[in-house]
């Protein structure tokens, strides 16, 4: 498998920041913070975008795929 230079940057978010979201993937709950996204430098690519939560009140952050995230009261 070929592999190319990628390059990380600050996504958009996809709710306002501090938004209570849903950690689909880990069961938790936490304020969005931010989204890093992963691209091919040649051709800008998108390869991954990560959202970053943070517990209710402050703690440690963690990192998800931003696909397992949804606000907090929605299906």
């Amino acid at each position: 498998m070929e592999t190319h230079p990628t390059m990380l940057s600050h996504g958009e978010l996809p709710y306002p920041r501090g938004t209570l979201v849903e950690d689909t993937q880990h069961g938790r709950t936490g304020e969005l913070v931010g989204v890093i996204e992963e691209r091919v430098k040649k051709d800008n690519r998108l390869i991954s975008r990560t959202a970053f939560l943070r517990p209710e009140g402050g703690g440690t952050e963690w990192d998800v795929p931003l696909q397992h995230i949804r606000p907090v009261g929605n299906p």
